[in-house]
C-alpha cells in the first residue's frame, strides 16, 4: 500500500488491525510504527520476528522515501529533518495518534529527529542500535570490526568510517565482509535478498561531506518528552555499546529504560529475540495503559 506523503508516495504494509473484538465492544490496541535501517534498504529486515506483537498491537511498516518500496523523491530531500517530518505526516495522512515508534540502526536516528521536532506526538519510542552522532566512537567501531572479522574486516571499516570511501568497489565489499559480522547468528537466510535495495541512497548519506557523516543531534535529545526504550548490544560494531549510553545519559532518567546485552551484536532481536521481544512487548503494554497516557513521570529507570 501507498499514502503520499510531503510530495511522494510512501509504500507501508500493516499486520493487526487496530480494533479489535472484546466480548459486547471494539477494544483499541496501540500503534508500532517500525523504522528501519540503513538507509537503502527496506522494512524486510523487521519480518517476520516482528508479528509475535501483533497480538497486542498493531504494526505498521513503513519504507522511507528513498528507500524500499517508497517514492525515491530528489536526493536533496533524503536527511534526517525530511525522513522526521515524513513520519509526522504519514501518521497524520492514516490518523495514527500517539504511535510507539521503534527505531533500529539509521531508524533510530530517524526516530530520535522525529521526537525532537516532534516531542508531543509519539506515546513512547523504541531505539534499538542507534546513534544521536554521526562521528562518535569511530575507533571503536573499527576496533570491533577487526575483532570480529580479522584485518580485511577492520581495514575496510577504516576505509568506510574514518575515510568515507562509499564507493560501489567498498559497498559491494562491505555487504560480503562486513554485513554478516553485525549480528552473531549471522544474516537471516533469505535477507538480503528479499530487500529492494537502494545504495544511491546509501552512499547519498554517508558520502564525504554528507549528514551521515556530520549529524549530531545529542544536544537536541533533552527535547524528547515520552518513555523511550534503549536497547544495545556490547558487540555491536557498526554502533558501539557507547552510543547507546550516550543517548541514554542525555534523556531525562525518569523516561529511560535501559538494556544492553553481552553476547550481542547489530539490532538486538537477531541475537535475543526470547529476551528483547518480551520486553519490548512489556514495554508497549506498559506504556499503552490508561495509566501511563499523558503521565511519562511514573517511568521507573532501568539501567
Amino acid at each position: 500500500m501507498r499514502v503520499h506523503v510531503n510530495g511522494v508516495r510512501l509504500f507501508f504494509e500493516t499486520e493487526g488491525t487496530k480494533l479489535r473484538i472484546a466480548d459486547n465492544s471494539m477494544q483499541e490496541v496501540p500503534t508500532i510504527l517500525l523504522l528501519h535501517g540503513g538507509p537503502g534498504v527496506d522494512h524486510s529486515i523487521y519480518r517476520p520476528a516482528f508479528s509475535a506483537l501483533s497480538d497486542v498491537a498493531q504494526i505498521i511498516y513503513l519504507d522511507h522515501r528513498g528507500n524500499g518500496r517508497s517514492d525515491r523523491g530528489s536526493k536533496e530531500s533524503w536527511n534526517l529533518g525530511q525522513w522526521a517530518d515524513d513520519v509526522k505526516a504519514f501518521c497524520d495522512a492514516l490518523d495514527i495518534e500517539k504511535p510507539i515508534v521503534y527505531g533500529a540502526s539509521f531508524g533510530g536516528m530517524v526516530a530520535m529527529a522525529y521526537a525532537t521536532r516532534h516531542p508531543t506526538h509519539p506515546q513512547a519510542l523504541a531505539l534499538v542500535s542507534t546513534t544521536a552522532q554521526a562521528t562518535s566512537h569511530t575507533a571503536a567501531k573499527v576496533a570491533m570490526f577487526g575483532r570480529l572479522g580479522g584485518r580485511e574486516a577492520g581495514e575496510l571499516a577504516h576505509r568506510r568510517f574514518v575515510l568515507g570511501d562509499t564507493s560501489p568497489e567498498v559497498l559491494g565489499a562491505w555487504l560480503k565482509v562486513a554485513l554478516p559480522l553485525y549480528t552473531r547468528r549471522g544474516p537471516q537466510p533469505g535477507a538480503m535478498e528479499r530487500v529492494v535495495l537502494n545504495r544511491d541512497a546509501t552512499a547519498w548519506f554517508n558520502r564525504v561531506g554528507g549528514e551521515g557523516r556530520e549529524f549530531d543531534m545529542l544536544a537536541d535529545l533533552p527535547r524528547i518528552q515520552c518513555p523511550t526504550l534503549i536497547l544495545g548490544g556490547q558487540l555491536d560494531p557498526m554502533l558501539p555499546i557507547e552510543c547507546q549510553r550516550d543517548i541514554a545519559n542525555a534523556l531525562s532518567p525518569n523516561l529511560v529504560t535501559y538494556r544492553e546485552f553481552e553476547d550481542c551484536g547489530h539490532g538486538v532481536i537477531p541475537d535475543e529475540p526470547g529476551e528483547a521481544l518480551p520486553l519490548l512487548r512489556e514495554f508497549i503494554l506498559k506504556h499503552t495503559s490508561p495509566q501511563s497516557r499523558g503521565d511519562a513521570s511514573q517511568e521507573t529507570p532501568h539501567k
